[in-house]
């Protein structure tokens, strides 16, 4: 149940009386992103607060230079701090700053419990946590909605005003010097990012190649392959033997590096992952294509100008998960493999015409 005494006590009036917040999103790197605009708008709220965010160590380094964030936390959950021991000492550290405020997005029961162990005396989240018992207040998790609105709007328990902000990741000059110097020679360059931790999010290679050749067919077009190590076998298939105007860099860039190459970028294709919202942080055109997930999640590319693409018919069979698979339930792979490179070329240059 809602304390409506604890609202009370920090009504505008009284915003002074909280001095540290803590912010617990330990979800993928893409959650990471989209809980940034949370950071500011608890900021502009608050703006006497030390604000912490709490994050898994591949999204940590996103904060650097963040005006508004005292302590970036990293919590390695699934490594060197895995388990019982880990947690406690992350307890530990938590308990020391003393925080009068959780706001937490991430809907897992670690989470919350984080939260309440950490003694802290308002601990907002979702109704759909799997510790929301855990919670001093509970927002309505309103799955059409973009998931930045759904994260700030854990602030309007305290009449804070919900809307949206695309992220801001405060990039410095040298993160913007070295992507400008590895672009390729071209007026125009689209950004592939074909990689994906599911495999059934990720349009087929062979898709990424035949789309890269209509791009290449334009001599004023140039390609640039963006993603993690991981993803390196995916973009040297589509890189293929080397062309003038293609730039490979999967797994040369941080992801703070990653987003100043797309700041350069007229639009990006990716899958309904990560790249997603480092473009829409970038500010460049987003084109995101979905097979096994379904934009209603939340999590597509925010904004007229950049586009979600779902196969050109609907099928039963979508959405299949939350996060997508490993592997197709049903063998068919339907949802990806009817979404032809022909569609997403024509998609992708009604965008770049909007300039």
């Amino acid at each position: 149940m809602e304390d409506a005494a604890a609202v009370t006590a920090f009504a505008p009036e009284n915003t002074e009386m909280v001095r540290r917040i803590l912010i617990i999103q330990t979800a993928f790197i893409g959650d990471a992103i989209l809980v940034e605009p949370l950071i500011r708008a608890a900021g502009d709220y608050f703006p006497q607060a030390a604000i912490d965010v709490l994050v898994i160590p591949a999204a940590a380094g996103l904060f650097s230079h963040h005006p508004r964030l005292d302590q970036v936390i990293s919590y390695d959950k699934r490594g060197k701090e895995r388990g019982l021991a880990g947690f406690l000492d992350l307890l530990a550290r938590l308990r020391k700053r003393r925080y009068d405020l959780a706001l937490v997005p991430h809907r897992s029961l670690r989470s919350a419990l984080l939260a309440w162990l950490s003694r802290i005396p308002i601990r907002v989240g979702f109704d759909t946590s799997a510790g929301s018992f855990l919670l001093t207040h509970r927002k309505m998790y309103l799955r059409p909605q973009h998931e930045i609105l759904r994260n700030v709007s854990l602030l309007d328990v305290f009449g804070c005003e919900v809307r949206f902000s695309r992220p801001q990741l405060f990039l410095q000059p040298e993160e913007r010097k070295k992507a400008r110097e590895l672009m390729p020679d071209a007026h125009k360059v689209i950004a592939l990012a074909p990689g994906s931790v599911w495999a059934t999010k990720r349009w087929p290679v062979e898709s990424f190649v035949r789309l890269q050749e209509k791009i290449l067919s334009d001599p004023q077009l140039g390609v640039v392959l963006i993603g993690g190590a991981e993803d390196s076998p995916l973009c040297r298939q589509i890189a293929g033997a080397g062309h003038e105007r293609v730039v490979d860099l999967c797994g040369q860039l941080s992801l703070r590096e990653s987003c100043a190459v797309l700041e350069r970028c007229a639009a990006l294709v990716t899958n309904d992952s990560a790249p997603t919202h480092l473009g829409l942080a970038a500010g460049t055109r987003v084109l995101t294509i979905f097979g096994a997930t379904v934009p209603e999640f939340g999590f597509y590319p925010y904004g007229e100008k950049n586009r979600s693409i779902e196969p050109p018919r609907e099928l039963d069979c979508r959405p299949c998960g939350i996060h997508g698979g490993r592997s197709c339930p049903i063998k068919t792979f339907e949802c990806m493999r009817s979404i032809t490179p022909e569609y997403v070329w024509r998609e992708l240059m009604q965008v770049i015409a909007q300039d």
